[in-house]
């Protein structure tokens, strides 16, 4: 998909130098003003220290989302416990529906931050700093995207791992202060096994398909007689805008694993 956005740029580039006459030139002197070739250019490594930046980002939301819906559904079975005295006698059910209730509204309100991050950076960046800068951005993406989903599937993998190696015997096994360990590790780890490191696959795929759509436009605003730096940045801000603003709700929201009188304290 990086090198269909390439040759989406190419093509948009080289549509754009044709209607105006030549002004620019050929294709490659095009993409030359268009900064895109340029490593050295100040946009271009802010696109990419963007890119980067934001795999960490999802990451964080991805892993904060699964202690949201934990916590939710702890305090939850607490108070059916609490509430209803047969369940522990296995004279009654407990409510199961209310449990799967908040699993399904937390994962589908959990998913607003995460999509809107990976499908409005993308045109904050390219509408804002440019083609250049968004192919920069694509690349740190994939770049720390990689490393990123790799070092969550390892150490996800270990913690849990290391939990099983316990409970088969060593180090004192079962209800030993090695097994508590483990069994801590192994509640960070399920996030990042589980959540946060496959997520980050969708998120590169998601990311390079929007830059994919966007470039054509990005190149039209940007040269020639279409361009218009108002309706780029207008565009890039009000993208920007509602990518902060739903991290600063998804960070508000908050994080409840322990009781309720914990909490109020």
């Amino acid at each position: 998909m990086f090198g269909a956005f390439r040759e989406a740029v190419f093509g948009a580039a080289e549509d754009t130098s044709a209607a105006i006459g030549g002004t620019i030139g050929d294709i490659g002197d095009s993409l030359q003003y268009l900064g895109v070739l340029d490593v050295a250019t100040p946009s271009n490594l802010i696109g990419l220290i963007i890119g980067a930046a934001v795999v960490f980002l999802f990451s964080g939301l991805a892993i904060n989302a699964v202690s949201r819906a934990a916590g939710a559904v702890i305090f939850e079975v607490r108070r059916q416990f609490r509430e209803i005295p047969g369940i522990m006698e296995g004279t009654t059910k407990p409510e199961y529906g209310k449990v799967v209730d908040i699993v399904t509204r937390d994962s589908l309100r959990e998913l607003v931050t995460p999509g809107l991050l990976a499908v409005l950076t993308p045109i904050a960046v390219g509408f804002g700093l440019g083609v250049g800068a968004l192919g920069a951005y694509l690349a740190g993406t994939i770049a720390t995207g990689v490393l990123m989903a790799v070092f969550l599937s390892n150490s996800g993998g270990a913690w849990d791992n290391a939990k099983k190696f316990v409970e088969d015997g060593n180090f004192g096994g079962k209800n030993s202060e090695a097994h508590s360990a483990t069994v801590i590790g192994d509640t960070v780890g399920d996030p990042f096994k589980d959540t946060a490191g496959p997520a980050i696959n969708p998120l590169i795929k998601v990311m390079n398909l929007v830059a994919l759509l966007v470039a054509p436009a990005v190149v039209t605003l940007s040269i020639g007689d279409g361009a218009n730096p108002t309706v780029r940045w207008g565009i890039a801000i009000v993208a920007a805008a509602i990518v902060i603003g739903a991290v600063v709700i998804s960070k508000r929201r908050p994080i409840a694993v322990g009781d309720q009188e914990g909490a109020n304290a």
